[in-house]
């Protein structure tokens, strides 16, 4: 936990997993179904899951956290000065749960005075669940296996890559990425929040994306980062609500100082 954060209550953890549960019952039966797509300002698509999801879990933070704020995708931000903060992405990869690819997730995150010590990846399809908290080990539940624990891969030569879309990075930003691209064994695209699960299993190396919004990456910081791995900015400092949108997430420490320097910081 960071040095100024008070001991999770109990009730924050059971509180997280309880909003998941609530969010997959709203996701499950729309998956793969005939959905009435919105398309919205940038372009992605919005469906009535993503917003009864996140009705669901506002609902029952609000029932058991009266006191807390709520940063949501949906539906926008309440209390966000609160000391304790939840952060919210009921589906993200909307593009990948509209075309019906098991790669999206719900992201309930919990910020204290604005850094990340819960996290929790929860792939409802394939019944799935990721719980990251400060200072813990991660947690991790699959009918499909897998075991927590970021692989040593001190080299990007030998390091597997992986990005949702080329078409996320600005003008200005894909000479970086390509940097390390190049330096990369291979990258993989597609994955969303799914990309960053594969990485706290060791399945993955790096992750590295762009335009990333606080209910996009805050609950992913305590799920790698309880498997041994770090998320920060390509500037490799700390992720905040202040940070530009880009994120660098590694399984082994030792590759966070060249790709920074690749990235251009």
């Amino acid at each position: 936990m960071p040095a100024d954060a008070p001991p999770l209550a109990p009730g924050f953890v059971a509180t997280a997993e309880a909003a998941a549960d609530a969010a997959g019952a709203v996701i499950r039966p729309l998956f793969r179904s005939a959905l009435l797509v919105e398309a919205k300002g940038d372009a992605s698509p919005v469906t009535e899951a993503d917003r009864a999801a996140e009705r669901a879990i506002r609902e029952l933070i609000a029932a058991r956290f009266p006191d807390h704020g709520v940063i949501g995708e949906e539906f926008g931000a309440e209390r966000a000065d609160a000391e304790w903060v939840w952060v919210v992405d009921p589906i993200d990869g909307t593009r990948a749960f509209v075309t019906g690819r098991p790669l999206f997730g719900s992201l309930i995150g919990l910020l204290h005075r604005g850094r990340p010590v819960l996290g929790l990846i929860d792939q409802p399809a394939a019944g799935e669940r990721w719980l990251g908290v400060a200072g813990r080990k991660t947690r991790f539940r699959s009918p499909l296996g897998g075991t927590v624990g970021c692989r040593p891969c001190a080299r990007l030569a030998e390091a597997e890559l992986s990005c949702t879309s080329p078409d996320m990075f600005r003008p200005e930003e894909r000479p970086g990425f390509e940097r390390l691209r190049a330096a990369a064994r291979r990258v993989t695209w597609g994955g969303d929040c799914y990309a960053y699960g594969l990485l706290a299993l060791g399945l993955l190396d790096v992750v590295a994306e762009s335009t990333m919004k606080p209910w996009d990456w805050a609950a992913l910081v305590p799920v790698v980062e309880g498997a041994g791995g770090r998320v920060t900015g390509w500037n490799g400092r700390p992720l905040t609500l202040e940070s530009d949108g880009r994120v660098l997430a590694v399984g082994d420490p030792a590759l966070l100082p060249e790709a920074v320097g690749l990235l251009g910081g």
